[in-house]
């Protein structure tokens, strides 16, 4: 998620998946679950084979069937691993920056914020402010926690 290589590991953790449930499953198939190119597709099964993860078999005349090896199936394993393992960190730091956040908050006499933002940080926002016994209001003069991709911002409103 953080580095350049994980989009790529994200990609081949998935086509992995899906070659597993559907050994014939197409290419284009893959591009459209992925959200790219076939083109990108055909590039990531390229390497999956070199790296001897992944076997193509001829099914029938035009049709491909890809078959998992055992070392693609070690693969998958260590892509999901660190997957949660990322997964898990980011969470972590999360918390841990929402309940810093929320000690100003407090320290500058709020009970109340407001999150603006959504998907999962703003989940983890929501679940932090419950811990700490801070409400989450949908509207008012109160703190922001503004979640932007990944990070959480605090803004301060001045008391009135």
């Amino acid at each position: 998620m953080q580095n350049g290589t994980q989009p790529e590991a994200d990609r081949e953790l998935i086509m992995l998946e899906q070659i597993e449930h559907d050994p014939d499953i197409t290419q284009a198939s893959l591009a459209t679950q992925l959200g790219v190119a076939v083109g990108t597709v055909n590039w990531h099964l390229k390497r999956l084979i070199a790296k001897g993860y992944v076997k193509v078999k001829r099914a029938q005349r035009r049709k491909l069937r890809y078959i998992i090896t055992p070392e693609g199936i070690a693969f998958r394993a260590r892509l999901t691993v660190n997957y949660i393992e990322t997964s898990m960190r980011l969470y972590r730091r999360t918390r841990q920056l929402v309940r810093d956040l929320l000690v100003q908050v407090k320290e500058n006499g709020y009970t109340q914020v407001r999150i603006e933002g959504e998907g999962d940080i703003a989940d983890i926002c929501r679940l932090t402010c419950l811990e700490q016994a801070v409400t989450v209001v949908e509207d008012g003069n109160v703190p922001v926690l503004e979640v932007q991709g990944t990070k959480v911002h605090l803004r301060l409103v001045e008391k009135p």
